[in-house]
């Protein structure tokens, strides 16, 4: 693809384009993301789409506007659960928040069972396998501030997918024909701290096509067997576990069969696909991380080690008694960590000092690693457990196990690769200290909340993901090295953030080897920049020839002004930390290693020519 005949998608349109389900959307300039979180009238109602946790897609909407006529009372609204475990702790948020400013109102639960008609056509037995179950939280419109952040940063939400599905069994002259007919908010505000209710508006006539679906058709049929859906859950876990002896096209059919071939896994020493617990999203299994952790342990304040994503904080500050915030990262907040909980202690003696430490490797997004190893010291010595966020490094690069009681990740990044299916994985590490605990739990506590279709598109796209992280690795370190060598030139480029050299001797002491010791692991697919001036960012930005939107580790490239949107109302304490206000943050895709360098020559031009 020349960069000259390159062109990226509308402001407000699905990234990947003409995808039902994507998970991306499109803000192609730097004014437009900041037009996005200034509510600017220009970019909302060009919104087709957005990130699925802070913009509700159009098919839940249309539903949950069903489910208000028929459950809901005059100024009534309604988020919809796949479980009533699920629905019974928003409930219990929402009243909890309202508390906090003295205010109760009343916030109700329905349930709503959907079934099919259908028979199958050879047995003429019944489809029960189509049926649906939906868990209705109904609360008054005008409280959605204290309703939005559960949906937001919990991750547990149903799914478009579900929500389709559940829409194909109710009578047709009970679906809306348009979403122009309902006045759902769609939450789509996609990073920053700040809360506020927009109104739906968009482009209701655009047809957006049903993205593979020849695959499910083809290979399914018009009927999703629960066998399907547990046949691939199953593969998952064993490629999330590590533990496939083969994972090829010639043996893909075969992956998820009880008689698989299965080998010891490579993620450490005693991990089985059943240490592996799907969930919706990445934020999902990070809530449940914490809540598990929290239901085995004293209560005490966790730890934030490092920028993390605002999300993983916000989970930490909202349930439990608060956190502990680090946000360098570097070795010297470990030496004030190791203060910190000597003199909680001493306060307390025979108590655990913090409860838990949640750390990301490398983090997002500039890219630092935590000396994990001097982390895991402290933590057998005073008797905390560590969550990992293995995202932005990935498994294939990185062994971040033996540090960690819990490794989470988000699957919907270069696991998939698609940006077409959400999805977050929660191990155990079977040699952790608090492992029986965690396990006993979880096997008491655990829903499988992961909808069957998203678990099949799931399975499909990562089945070459470490051929795909390879590429993107080897992409990645050439494109970093071209803006390296301009920043050390005295461009308009400040700082490159990669691991390559970030935090390098950390990242090293975690990277995958080989036998012979030789590090196989590649540095990820993420980067960010730094310019000298604003102006160099907002063109470096502007003129970059890919895709511009939210999330990362697309097979694509996708960048985005990553401090606009994730902290646009707290700029300044961002910057405190290093994440300044014209950091861009680039995930780099599988394209040909030539073209993406021209594409980024062209912007790093613009950049200079700006300054």
């Amino acid at each position: 693809m020349s960069t000259k005949t390159l062109t990226t998608a509308v402001l407000g349109s699905p990234v990947p384009p003409f995808t039902s389900h994507a998970i991306s959307v499109s803000l192609p300039t730097w004014k437009d993301n900041v037009g996005y979180e200034e509510g600017e009238k220009r970019v909302v109602d060009s919104m087709v789409t957005g990130y699925p946790r802070f913009f509700i897609h159009r098919s839940i909407q249309k539903l949950a506007s069903i489910c208000e006529q028929r459950f809901g009372v005059s100024g009534e609204e309604c988020l919809l659960f796949p479980t009533s475990t699920v629905a019974n702790h928003c409930r219990a948020f929402i009243i909890q928040q309202a508390a906090k400013d003295n205010l109760r109102f009343s916030v109700r639960i329905a349930q709503f069972l959907l079934h099919s008609d259908e028979k199958d056509k050879e047995t003429c037995v019944p489809s029960s396998k189509l049926g649906a179950e939906l868990h209705i939280v109904l609360f008054p419109a005008d409280k959605i501030q204290y309703v939005r952040p559960f949906w937001q940063h919990t991750g547990m939400g149903i799914s478009s997918r579900l929500a389709e599905h559940c829409l194909s069994l109710l009578p047709e002259e009970a679906v809306p024909a348009s979403p122009t007919v309902y006045t759902k908010p769609k939450f789509s505000h996609r990073y920053s701290v700040r809360e506020k209710q927009r109104s739906f508006s968009g482009a209701p006539n655009e047809v957006l096509t049903d993205d593979h679906s020849t695959y499910l058709e083809e290979r399914y049929g018009r009927n999703l067997s629960q066998d399907a859906s547990t046949f691939a859950k199953r593969a998952l876990r064993r490629r999330i576990a590590g533990v496939l002896l083969r994972d090829e096209p010639a043996v893909w059919d075969v992956v998820g069969s009880t008689d698989s071939e299965l080998k010891p896994s490579t993620r450490g020493d005693g991990v089985t696909e059943d240490d592996v617990y799907l969930y919706p999203t990445g934020m999902a299994a990070i809530w449940n991380a914490h809540q598990t952790i929290t239901a085995v342990r004293p209560a005490a304040k966790s730890v934030a080690f490092g920028w993390l994503y605002v999300d993983s904080v916000k989970v930490l500050e909202k349930w439990g008694p608060g956190c502990h915030f680090f946000g360098f990262g570097h070795d010297e907040d470990i030496d004030s960590l190791e203060v910190l909980l000597e003199a909680e202690s001493k306060k307390n003696p025979g108590c655990p000092p913090i409860m838990c430490l949640i750390t990301e490797f490398p983090s997002n997004p500039l890219l630092r690693s935590p000396n994990l190893q001097r982390l895991r010291d402290l933590a057998d010595k005073y008797e905390f457990l560590i969550i990992v966020d293995e995202t932005i490094g990935n498994f294939v690069n990185v062994e971040v196990m033996p540090y960690a009681d819990i490794v989470v990740s988000s699957l919907t990044k270069v696991f998939s690769g698609y940006a077409n299916v959400m999805g977050g994985s929660l191990v155990l590490n079977p040699r952790g200290r608090y492992y029986r605990a965690l396990k006993d739990e979880l096997s008491s506590t655990y829903e499988d909340m992961y909808y069957g279709e998203d678990a099949l598109y799931m399975e499909r796209n990562s089945r070459d993901f470490v051929r795909r992280i390879k590429e993107t690795d080897e992409n990645t370190e050439a494109v970093c090295d071209l803006l390296q060598s301009r920043s050390q030139s005295g461009g308009a480029i400040k700082g490159v953030f990669y691991p390559k050299w970030t935090s390098r001797e950390n990242y090293d002491k975690c990277r995958k080897k080989g036998p012979d010791g030789v590090p196989t692991g590649g540095f990820g697919g993420l980067l960010s920049l730094t310019f000298h001036s604003d102006a160099a960012s907002r063109a470096f930005f502007d003129s970059l020839p890919i895709n511009k939107g939210p999330s990362l580790g697309t097979n694509f490239s996708l960048a985005c002004p990553y401090t606009v949107i994730a902290h646009y109302t707290e700029l300044e304490w961002a910057a405190e930390y290093g994440v300044e206000e014209g950091l861009v943050r680039v995930s780099v895709g599988i394209e040909s290693k030539e073209d993406l360098l021209g594409r980024f020559k062209v912007a790093i031009e613009a950049a200079e020519a700006a300054v």
